[in-house]
């Protein structure tokens, strides 16, 4: 679930994970998505471990 300012929603995070899993740098898909490294880095790990 998101708040209402967040950055990402469900399909953000999902666009984010597949742009890294895809090869790219986390910090140049952070910065094309808005948000910074350490949250772009957040949603990787939560979806290495979780899926």
């Amino acid at each position: 679930m998101s708040h209402r300012n967040a950055r990402l929603t469900i399909h953000g995070r999902r666009l984010l994970v597949e742009r890294v899993r895809s090869g790219r740098p986390v910090a140049h898909v952070a910065a094309e998505m808005g948000v910074s490294r350490t949250t772009a880095h957040k949603w990787v790990r939560r979806w290495q471990t979780e899926g």
